[in-house]
């Protein structure tokens, strides 16, 4: 089956209800056992949780709300969507950052958003995978072309992660930033951000913007994830609707990228003091070659970590160092 055709399948199947493999196959003028072969994928691919009754058809174990790429742009501003390129929404992808890679090779508008249900090869940094199971949680990317050098862009990430922290804050509380791009609650990963860049050493620079938020995190990927998590359902204590929020998070991220394009980070370093977590406290960074151990002292005007080592100031640009709580 095509992938409008899986869609078509997953859209009738999302409310939970059940679907005779009959009229699922009229709908979609294939055989029953075209239905069933795809039932089977979905299950094998997905992890979805399909009941089949014979008698009475098939239906998922729980509903979905499927990403809309129209009701997420009709909630944008209308200024928002002036700014918005192309918005793709897939059933799945190897990855949002690198689905949008390809078609920027290929001439894509800047503004342009690629959101996918699933990942097959979801990207964290340094080359760490990213859990994306089906449905649950939000995979976004966006493509965006800065008239600036690559040294002026390096603090995008630290804009993203404040466009973040405020849109989760809506919806949970103690909402935190860890440096460079990590959004926590009560201590734990809800949200990770992965900047992919290329372009002149004095520009302009095409960038590539990932986001990755746990809305809902199903048990068999809970088990994959090595590190403490959360996901906004938790937080919450109640569903939160996934077309509503990639809407206000799509919306207040093309709202920043302008914004960071005229004045870099002047408007955000702000807000990402409000909500930095380690600030004041004794840390560990991990370097590639060593342990270096300070007391945090917020970031710098470009975005770079402030460590006070043996009463020295030092700064660590993002990308070269993890941080981690002593």
């Amino acid at each position: 089956m095509s992938e409008s055709h899986q869609h078509h399948l997953l859209k009738q199947l999302s409310d939970g209800s059940f679907h005779s493999g009959e009229e699922l196959a009229q709908q979609l003028d294939v055989s029953r056992t075209a239905i069933w072969k795809q039932i089977e994928s979905l299950r094998s691919i997905y992890h979805l949780e399909i009941h089949a009754v014979r008698g009475r058809g098939y239906r998922l174990a729980s509903p979905l709300e499927l990403l809309d790429a129209r009701q997420i742009t009709e909630a944008l501003s209308m200024q928002q969507r002036k700014i918005l390129g192309q918005l793709q929404v897939h059933i799945s992808v190897d990855s949002t950052n690198s689905h949008l890679k390809k078609q920027m090779l290929q001439g894509i508008d800047s503004g342009s958003a690629c959101l996918s249900e699933y990942q097959s090869a979801g990207r964290g940094r340094r080359g760490r995978g990213w859990v994306s199971p089906f449905g649950c949680n939000l995979y976004l990317s966006l493509y965006w072309r800065f008239e600036r050098s690559m040294t002026e862009i390096g603090g995008v990430s630290i804009a993203v992660g404040t466009v973040l922290a405020r849109a989760l804050s809506e919806q949970a509380a103690n909402v935190a930033l860890k440096w460079p791009n990590d959004v926590l609650v009560d201590g734990k990963k809800i949200a990770g951000i992965l900047v992919d860049v290329q372009g002149a050493a004095d520009g302009p620079v095409d960038a590539v913007i990932g986001i990755g938020v746990n809305l809902h995190l199903p048990a068999h990927a809970s088990r994959q994830i090595d590190q403490p998590w959360t996901d906004l359902q938790k937080q919450a204590d109640k569903t939160v609707p996934r077309n509503q929020f990639a809407a206000r998070l799509l919306g207040e991220l093309l709202d920043a990228m302008q914004l960071f394009q005229r004045h870099q980070l002047s408007s955000f370093i702000p807000r990402w003091r409000q909500y930095d977590l380690y600030h004041g406290e004794q840390v560990t960074l991990f370097h590639p070659r060593r342990k270096i151990r300070g007391v945090h002292k917020g970031i710098a005007d470009d975005g770079s970590l402030l460590l006070e080592v043996n009463g020295k100031l030092c700064r660590f640009q993002s990308g070269e160092v993890s941080l981690r709580g002593a």
